[in-house]
């Protein structure tokens, strides 16, 4: 007899689970959309769609209606080509000698961001004629992005190769997550002038952050990342969007430990009371990050005592240092039937936002979902998510 295995049995015993609602997301790209106003909205799925799945995340928003997507490396555009084959992919990174023949097979659009790769990207216009570019600009974030006065030059260059025509201008806000800072409104006004000396081609300025800054912020093309994934775009203002991702992990055992007796690596914890102790299979080397531990570590500056977990309808704290594969977390004062070898607490989710474990960890909560290692066995529940 052949014994047989599907993937909702690989989910049911998993010691690490992430549940992706993909109608969540759908619902939460509608909703940046839907604040885009008159811009056209794209969906941003570099790092594998933010940790998760670049085929899964792009086929749903594929289907939802997104047209433009961004994606960080021309291998992610090319895995993305396979689910959203009439879209417009933009390669973040750009395109550089040897790339040419990945660029071309899946129609990719690369996003020239430097003088060295215009210089190359004239060159392949030389030998292969038309194709479609985008042109980042640097209005001030000095990350990447050709200066401001040599991408206008280049707008007026009337010597130029007629086939050197950008169907997109860009440039990225370094503050729009602080929507009080100067910095904002600077480059706004550096990157209309942008605008206006690329006339007739599409203009895009505005991230997560930067749609909520308002309209004139929006141009032609926005690109909501992090808020289409959940977590939220501006801190200290209500996050309006539904969570996406919910990382859970296997409880492994649970032990009684006396008052006075220490837990984990380094002694990090002193126990003050006899505690009932979760052990639990995830660590460090799944994205559940050390700096989320209750002790040692000196370089967390937060304030925060550190991460919680959340079990039968209880939040409960990390007990110790988290390790590589494993954490422990204090169950005393749940009641004791509540908890049990084999049960699951939820990491991150509906009921401890990513957000919050993130800045339990000293960071945010882009990094804590990039950083979701590959042995979460993963689930993705859809509902229909009403126009």
């Amino acid at each position: 007899m052949t014994d047989t295995f599907n993937d909702d049995d690989a989910f049911a015993c998993a010691g690490l689970r992430l549940t992706v609602d993909l109608g969540a997301l759908v619902e939460n790209w509608r909703d940046m959309a839907r604040r885009s106003g008159r811009a056209r909205t794209s969906a941003v799925v570099k790092a594998d769609a933010y940790g998760l799945g670049i085929e899964d995340v792009g086929e749903t928003l594929y289907a939802a209606g997104a047209r433009d997507f961004f994606v960080a490396t021309a291998d992610e555009g090319a895995t993305l080509r396979l689910y959203a084959p009439e879209a417009r992919i933009f390669v973040l990174s750009g395109i550089w000698p040897g790339m040419e023949r990945r660029f071309f097979e899946n129609d990719l659009v690369p996003v020239i961001a430097s003088e060295e790769q215009l210089t190359f990207w004239m060159s392949v216009l030389s030998d292969y004629g038309d194709y479609p570019c985008a042109l980042q600009v640097d209005t001030g974030f000095n990350r990447l992005g050709l200066p401001m006065d040599d991408a206008i030059a280049l707008a007026d260059d009337v010597s130029r190769p007629a086939s050197f025509a950008p169907v997109l201008v860009m440039s990225h806000l370094a503050c729009g997550d602080d929507p009080a800072n100067a910095m904002n409104r600077q480059q706004l006004e550096a990157f209309r002038k942008v605008s206006a000396a690329f006339e007739g081609i599409e203009a895009s300025l505005a991230n997560s952050a930067g749609i909520f800054l308002g309209p004139e912020y929006h141009f032609d093309l926005t690109r909501p990342g992090i808020a289409t994934y959940g977590a939220e775009a501006v801190p200290g203002m209500a996050n309006p969007m539904r969570p996406v991702a919910t990382a859970e992990a296997r409880i492994i055992q649970t032990r009684s430990v006396k008052s006075g007796e220490a837990v984990g690596y380094g002694r990090a914890l002193q126990l003050t009371r006899d505690s009932r102790l979760a052990i639990v299979s995830a660590g460090y080397a799944d994205g559940y990050m050390r700096s989320q531990s209750s002790g040692g570590v000196p370089l967390r500056q937060t304030g925060i005592a550190g991460g919680h977990g959340f079990i039968a309808g209880h939040k409960v704290p990390v007990a110790g240092r988290i390790t590589m594969d494993l954490t422990i977390f204090d169950v005393t004062d749940m009641p004791e039937h509540l908890v049990r070898a084999g049960d699951y607490i939820e990491l991150f989710g509906s009921n401890i936002s990513v957000d919050e474990a993130a800045k339990a960890a000293g960071t945010i909560g882009y990094e804590m979902l990039t950083s979701m290692g590959l042995r979460h066995e993963r689930r993705y529940i859809s509902e229909e998510a009403e126009e």
